[in-house]
Parts: structure tokens; C-alpha cells; sequence
């Protein structure tokens, strides 16, 4: 059935599915002096001039720390039943090392129970970019030691709320932490070594491993231990042309198989050594480290937003490239100098992401295949638009309804068609710090007044909360 078909009748889900929204530490909470926090290096690199639009912040953001009960709430109102969060690690282990700090392990303690009170399953990532800042003045993920540290972490968080969360997942979108923070340098550090970035990627890996392990020998067996991968769907410009198929391998083992290849099956693609040789000679992976880190998973979250269309091209190391990662002179793609990315046709979201969600269905479809028997959760999921309150202080954004709903129809489809996908986190709960954008991108279902701090469910909001209700996708016209 064509994705802009109506079906003749209602898209309904399984009873079980997990209707949920998605958040992180940094993006959210604010208070980043209180409770003995250390800065990160997102508070670092978004105070340093420059890095982010209009010299934004993270300082207060929207001051969930403080105003978590009305979140919680909130959600609770809109008939959720679920939400990912992320712990600030510099607000548990302010220097990345040593014994944790029992206030900022309160917070979630806190934020957990609420959440368990309103009859909502509590999702937590332990890392979503934001290292102390001390592990990255000590190297950062180039370093081994921080893959170290992270199992350190990962058990004491792992002590704390592991009898009552069950939904755990290490490390969020690893390739923007690796390839972002340490090549193009767009995200924090805002480094831009390729041999780095690389190094930054096989240490991730390794955190991956160790963490699940560490978390695995303090929580409950019936506890389930995923990570988040950013996974693209990478398709070639010409699909008849050899060396656009010889391209979209080479970005494919960039973008997927450098942390699918050990994490699900124990082993880098040998391409991807081919391609970066020149590079660096990945003589930090050492024995024992591939074991490591494939742990049995299980659950896999893939985040989706838009497909990358590629090319082969003549070499160019320099100049501005249309992967929908930010503006940078330095490339995230090592040993990649000879592909183009190129703007994939149809209508787009503020961000400029074209709007396709056949690359979902796609996406579930391929680690169907990939990791058989592994369930699948949609991580994150969702648009940016230019919502703003209308005379009546309401904000209707049918753009965002649209866009959820022809995402969601591609998730019930890849169901029906034998993937075992188990719930959905819409990106995000609530407009935020949107990283290097600032605040000018908004992609919450609840509006945020940025002055105030008010909170005002968008039309997408409640149409999304009746579809959490009642397992079925209301008319994509509902406001």
C-alpha cells in the first residue's frame, strides 16, 4: 500500500506496545551547579563562543530538575506509558571516577518513583553525550580509560535503580558522540582528529560491553539491557552504478557496521579497515576486546529521522556536505573524502531532514534480519517545525501529527510484516536544548515558553496521547 493510502480500516497495535516519549540530561534538566554537578563537556562547549547558535546553553533549559512532578504529570495526563531519560553522569560521578553523589542519584530516585506512581514505565540511558568534563581533559573516548570509567558508572547506577527500573540502555547514538564530537567536531568536545574519532568509536563499543556487564552483575535478571544506535538508511544516487553501490558501502560501514559489526556479531567489517587504513591501523583494539563487547542484547533501539543519499566522487577533504550533520569544514566520515551526500527529494522538516518514512520500515526491516529474535523499540522518532501559540495560546502543528502518523503506519507495517517491534519514543516529550542549534529548533509534542517556562501541549501532543490510549492512529487530521 502506498505510505500516503488510507487504510479502510483503524492502524491498530498490540495490546503490550509502549507508547513513550524521549528526553535527555543535558537537553532538559538545568540546575547544573546544584547538587554537586561538574560540568560536562556539552556545559563546556556551549559556553565556549561560537559552538552554538546565539551562544546558547544548557544552564537551565527547561528546569525539569525542578519541575520533574509537572513533567511527570504531564505526561501521565496525555496517557503515556513510558519515557526514556537520560542520568547525567556528572551529576552522579562528578569527576567520572570515585564514589557517586547520593543527592544527584536522589533526583532519579525521585523521578523514578513519580514515574512508577503515574503507571509509567521508566527507560533509562546512561549516556546521552554528556562526559564530565574531566574524563575528556584525561583524553576523553579516545582514551580506553573511559570505557573504564563508564562500567564504574554503569554499576552504580545500575545499584541504585535497578530493582525498580527495567528498561536500561548504555549508550545513546554513539556515532555522533564518536564521529561528531571528535571529527567534524559540530557536537562536544568539538575535536576534529579523523584517527580520533575512530579511536573514540571502538572505546564506545567497549564501554557498550563493559557497561552491559557491569549493570547485568548488579540488577535483577528480568531486567533488559539495549543500546541506541542513530542506524541510516543509506541509498545510492544511481542504484545501476558500481561506484555508488562501492559508496554506500563505505558510509554504511561508517555509519552502521563500525558499532552493529561487534556489538551483534563480535567483528569490525573488514572494509572498514580497508577504508581508513591510511587513517590509523586500529592496533588499539586488543584481544579480548571484541568479546567484550559482543554481550547478548537484550533489545535494540534504533533512532530514525531522514535516509542519506550518497555518491562516489573525486576526493575532496574539505567543504560543506549535504549529511544533515551540521555545518563544518572537518568531515564525520574518515577515509570517506571521495563520497557525496546529496539532498534526498521531498518535503522537509526545519532541520532540512527530507520527510520519508519508508526508511524506517526499511531501517526495522534490516535489523529484523541483522539480529533475528532481537525486539526492537523506535528510540526516537520525530520532526522540528516552527510551532508557535496561536491568539489563544494554543499551538496546532498538523505538520508534526502528519509526520507521526506516516512514521507510526511504517511501524505497524514492518509488525505485519514479522518484526518484533515493542514500543515507540516520540523525539521528544518537550521543546529543549536542541545541542549545537540552540534553542531555535523546537521538536517537542509539548510547547515550551522559553521565557516562562510554561508548558503547552502541541495538537500533536493529544493526538499523540489518543493514540497511546486507545493503540489505534487517529485520523491524521485530529487536532
Amino acid at each position: 500500500m502506498p505510505e500516503s493510502a488510507q487504510p479502510a480500516t483503524p492502524v491498530t497495535f498490540p495490546p503490550a506496545f509502549l507508547w513513550g516519549a524521549a528526553t535527555s540530561a543535558y537537553q532538559i534538566e538545568g540546575a547544573v551547579r546544584e547538587g554537586g554537578r561538574t560540568p560536562s563537556i556539552w556545559d563546556t562547549f556551549s559556553h565556549t563562543p561560537g559552538r552554538t547558535a546565539g551562544g546558547e546553553h544548557g544552564d537551565i533549559a527547561v528546569d525539569h530538575y525542578h519541575r520533574y512532578r509537572e513533567d511527570v504529570a504531564l505526561m501521565a495526563e496525555l496517557g503515556l506509558t513510558a519515557y526514556r531519560f537520560s542520568i547525567s553522569w556528572s551529576r552522579v560521578q562528578p569527576t567520572g571516577r570515585g564514589p557517586a553523589v547520593q543527592v544527584g542519584l536522589d533526583f532519579y530516585r525521585r523521578l523514578v518513583d513519580e514515574l512508577l506512581e503515574r503507571g509509567i514505565k521508566p527507560a533509562v540511558t546512561l549516556y546521552h553525550w554528556d562526559l564530565p568534563q574531566e574524563l575528556e581533559d584525561a583524553g576523553g573516548w579516545p582514551e580506553r580509560d573511559t570505557a573504564l570509567r563508564f562500567a564504574e558508572y554503569a554499576q552504580i547506577v545500575g545499584e541504585a535503580l535497578g530493582d525498580r527500573v527495567e528498561q536500561w540502555i548504555t549508550l545513546n547514538e554513539p556515532w555522533c558522540s564518536a564521529f561528531l564530537g571528535y571529527g567534524s567536531g559540530v557536537h562536544a568536545p568539538g575535536r576534529t582528529d579523523p584517527e580520533a574519532s575512530l579511536r573514540a568509536a571502538h572505546h564506545l563499543n567497549l564501554a557498550h560491553g563493559l557497561g552491559t556487564s557491569a549493570l547485568r552483575s548488579v540488577m535483577p535478571a528480568r531486567n533488559s539491557v539495549a543500546l541506541s544506535l542513530n542506524s541510516s538508511v543509506v541509498r545510492p544516487l544511481s542504484p545501476q552504478d558500481p561506484a555508488d553501490l562501492a559508496a554506500v558501502r563505505k558510509i554504511d560501514d561508517l555509519a552502521n557496521g563500525v558499532f552493529h559489526g561487534p556489538i551483534l556479531h563480535g567483528a569490525y567489517p573488514e572494509s572498514l579497515f580497508s577504508a581508513t587504513e591510511l587513517i590509523t591501523d586500529w592496533s588499539y583494539v586488543l584481544d579480548g576486546d571484541l568479546g567484550a563487547i559482543n554481550q547478548p542484547l537484550d533489545a535494540l533501539g534504533l533512532n530514525y529521522y531522514t535516509p542519506a543519499l550518497v555518491s562516489a566522487a573525486e576526493a575532496d577533504p574539505s567543504g560543506p556536505r549535504a549529511d544533515g550533520h551540521g555545518a563544518s569544514n572537518h568531515s564525520p566520515w574518515p577515509g570517506a573524502d571521495d563520497v557525496a551526500f546529496h539532498q534526498t527529494p521531498g518535503e522537509r522538516t526545519e532541520m532540512g531532514w527530507t520527510i520519508d518514512p519508508t526508511g524506517l520500515h526499511e531501517l526495522i526491516m534490516r535489523y529484523t534480519r541483522e539480529a533475528p529474535g532481537l525486539p526492537l523499540y523506535i528510540t526516537e522518532n520525530g520532526a522540528a517545525y516552527d510551532d508557535k501559540p496561536d491568539s489563544d495560546g494554543r499551538v496546532h502543528d498538523p505538520e508534526r501529527i502528519a509526520y507521526l502518523e506516516k512514521h507510526l503506519a511504517a511501524v505497524r507495517r514492518a509488525i505485519t510484516d514479522g518484526a518484533d517491534v515493542r514500543g515507540y519514543y516520540l523525539w521528544s516529550l518537550m521543546d529543549n536544548f536542541e545541542w549545537a542549534y540552540g534553542y531555535e529548533k523546537r521538536f517537542g509534542a509539548v510547547y515550551v515558553d522559553y521565557a516562562t517556562l510554561t508548558r503547552t501541549p502541541k495538537s500533536s501532543a493529544l493526538w499523540y496521547g489518543q493514540a497511546a490510549r486507545t493503540g489505534t492512529l487517529p485520523a491524521p487530521e485530529a487536532d
